[in-house]
């Protein structure tokens, strides 16, 4: 009889334990918080500027300064687009990862509305690659020495 107690009382204080736990079972369950993510691969210092589409427009954005061998959040929360477009610089060694698309950008810290007439603007005319995220809700992007493949994706 007195096992069948024991066990009574074992029963009861793991359902205890467990309803006091369920509460941080479920903060530990939640989804995790989507992002735009850039990691620089290199050996050197680069700048980063994005382009996107948004329910204004077209938006562009820069500078992130991302030292070597390290990851920086460019836009929180979920991604709202399919395509994202990057443009950046070698800070230490010059050269740049650029492509076609081109879109305003400017030589300090900036955000720019719309990608026509850059330079009657005051703008810079930047040649951005596409990042294609197959619409994904977060997304890391990884600039690679240009003896490498210039940018991969995951």
């Amino acid at each position: 009889m007195r096992a069948f107690t024991e066990e009574k009382q074992s029963a009861r204080r793991l359902r205890r334990s467990l309803g006091l736990a369920s509460p941080l079972l479920a903060i530990l369950a939640s989804p995790a918080i989507a992002d735009l993510k850039i990691c620089n691969a290199t050996s050197s210092r680069i700048g980063i500027s994005i382009g996107y589409p948004d329910a204004k427009g077209w938006a562009t954005e820069g500078w992130w300064n991302i030292a070597s061998q390290t990851c920086e959040t460019l836009l929180k929360g979920p991604l709202a687009s399919r395509y994202y477009y990057v443009y950046a610089v070698d800070y230490d060694r010059g050269g740049e990862w650029a492509g076609t698309n081109m879109l305003c950008t400017a030589d300090k810290s900036f955000t720019i509305r719309g990608e026509q007439d850059c330079q009657r603007r005051g703008y810079k005319r930047s040649g951005f690659f596409e990042v294609d995220t197959n619409d994904a809700k977060d997304w890391t992007i990884r600039l690679t020495e240009p003896s490498e493949q210039a940018a991969r994706a995951r």
